[in-house]
């Protein structure tokens, strides 16, 4: 089976080749500002990959309350022009080939169960950590969807009156208030943590905050749920340090609050930033298995 494979995200869309039973060829290429941009920059790498044999089919990993039964996006995200139209129909139509369609969280989750950090675990949270927060219930090894598709957006979990968890925990919109106060052009992620590991003050401060409404947000999920693991997707999830420092505010929280006795195991993901990718794969596979 060659599938073109696409996780759709915030800032950028990741690519790869799925043959042979693994991946191949990954890249990305900025997040169109369109919807026709986005055909166009989709359409070249389907292009690419057929020219060195026949495409099965596209998997999409993407943001959103994703309806696989209609073929729809509902909710909000980064991307606001895939929401609320067909838009499976619309591109096996363009495209001429199957398409399956997921939650980016989900299919990271589907990845960890599949063979990763949750392969032996009964229940789980899994939280993806980009320009916003995605999240995915694992009950009894199935995924919880629940019954508006809305099951495991943390990102809409409040932390104050105004503010969310994807407002606040997402390194992508740290980087943005760094930027803001240090009068930069521009800002990323990577820029802001390795300005904090060298001590500049401003980022350490936005590096802090960051882990703090993780933190946060991290206990809030464990004290309901109590599950076996809180696994962590993302750029973050390449940093360790970082998850043991909110490992650490977690615990403290829970003692904090008489809640000790929870014991929370926050680990990253096995496969990092091909979780989406993979999980997507296993979706267009195996659609009635998760």
């Amino acid at each position: 089976m060659r599938l073109t494979v696409f996780d759709v995200g915030g800032s950028s869309v990741k690519y790869a080749l799925w043959t042979e039973d693994h991946l191949e060829g990954k890249g990305a290429f900025p997040t169109p500002a369109t919807w026709e941009e986005m055909n166009e920059e989709m359409g070249r790498m389907i292009s690419s990959h057929a020219s060195t044999g026949e495409i099965q089919g596209i998997a999409l990993s993407c943001p959103g309350a994703v309806n696989r039964e209609t073929g729809i996006i509902g909710g909000l995200s980064a991307v606001p022009y895939i929401h609320d139209f067909p838009i499976r129909e619309e591109l096996e139509a363009l495209f001429h080939l199957p398409v399956s369609m997921e939650n980016d969280a989900n299919c990271a989750a589907l990845a960890e169960l599949h063979e990763g950090a949750a392969k032996d675990a009964d229940h789980a949270l899994f939280l993806i950590i980009g320009s916003g927060i995605g999240g995915t219930v694992i009950q009894g090894r199935k995924l919880h969807r629940g019954k508006n598709l809305f099951g495991g957006e943390f990102g809409y979990m409040l932390l104050d009156e105004t503010h969310t968890l994807s407002d606040l925990g997402s390194p992508v919109k740290a980087a943005e208030r760094y930027r803001i106060e240090m009068g930069l052009d521009a800002a990323d992620g990577t820029l802001l943590f390795s300005e904090a590991d060298r001590g500049e003050p401003a980022a350490m401060k936005h590096v802090e905050s960051l882990m703090d409404a993780l933190a946060r947000g991290i206990y809030n999920l464990s004290v309901a749920f109590n599950p076996d693991l809180v696994i962590l997707g993302g750029g973050i999830s390449e940093r360790e340090d970082l998850i043991e420092r909110i490992s650490g505010k977690v615990v403290q929280h829970l003692k904090d609050r008489g809640a000790e006795a929870l014991d929370v195991s926050i680990v990253p993901c096995t496969f990092r930033n091909d979780a989406n990718l993979f999980g997507a794969v296993l979706n267009f596979l195996q659609p009635d298995q998760n």
